[in-house]
């Protein structure tokens, strides 16, 4: 007997069958795929059908604020492990929708407490990060904090007593001006002081990561004294400890 037997008609239907089918739906998935506008999808449509226009000026600003800010320089790794540091002293972890809830009001607390100051408040996804300008934190080539900053500080380390199921990255930065050798040395001692002015506030230290970028990361042009100014800054960003 040979095991190489010509297939039923109707089995040779049905499989050339399913392979159109497979060929239709894998040509109609290529469709879905890109749109007109050339976003991988559609744009988000508002109840009347049409295309929510303050949706995506939203996320549009959003995402220009984000990419002025360095957040999370440290790396996922770091994060995970503070995280572990955390629940290690008894944080306990957010899940699920009360996570959003939880950042929701600590943004809400930090943006009344942070008014009027300087300081920018840049939420991204469950991120909050904290944008804190050259003009009230540092001097030109200077590490330690300018006396107007730390009533600033003490309104960050009273909220964050308050929230205190998030890790708290202290991001340093600095203008062009020097070598990148000196300048990411600068950003660090600048991440530094601020994390130990934290600390000596009552935030734990488990919470706290300092990362130097140097000039790295500009958020404006470094060929005018206000811009090197604003480059000159220290960012904190408050990632929630998920359980």
């Amino acid at each position: 007997m040979s095991f190489h037997q010509t297939p039923h008609r109707s089995t040779r239907g049905t499989r050339l069958k399913l392979v159109g089918l497979a060929v239709a739906m894998t040509t109609l998935l290529g469709a879905c795929a890109t749109t007109s506008n050339g976003y991988s999808n559609p744009p988000p449509q508002s109840q009347t059908g049409q295309p929510d226009v303050n949706h995506t000026q939203r996320n549009a600003i959003i995402g220009a604020a984000v990419g002025a800010v360095a957040g999370l320089l440290s790396g996922d790794d770091a994060t995970e492990r503070r995280q572990r540091a955390l629940v290690g002293v008894g944080v306990g972890g957010l899940a699920g929708g009360a996570i959003g809830a939880y950042q929701d009001k600590q943004e809400r607390e930090l943006r009344e407490r942070m008014q009027g100051t300087g300081v920018g408040v840049v939420r991204q996804g469950d991120n909050i990060t904290l944008s804190m300008p050259g003009n009230i934190t540092f001097a030109f080539n200077d590490a330690s904090l300018q006396p107007q900053f730390q009533p600033v500080l003490d309104d960050v380390a009273r909220t964050l007593s308050e929230y205190n199921q998030t890790i708290v990255e202290v991001a340093g930065h600095t203008d062009n001006v020097g070598s990148d050798a000196y300048n990411h040395d600068l950003s660090v001692r600048r991440a530094n002081s601020v994390a130990n002015y934290l600390s000596a506030k009552g935030v734990i230290q488990q919470r706290l990561i300092t990362v130097g970028a140097g000039e790295s990361r500009p958020i404006a042009t470094n060929d005018t004294d206000a811009g090197r100014a604003q480059n000159r800054r220290v960012e904190i960003t408050l990632v929630p400890v998920r359980s």
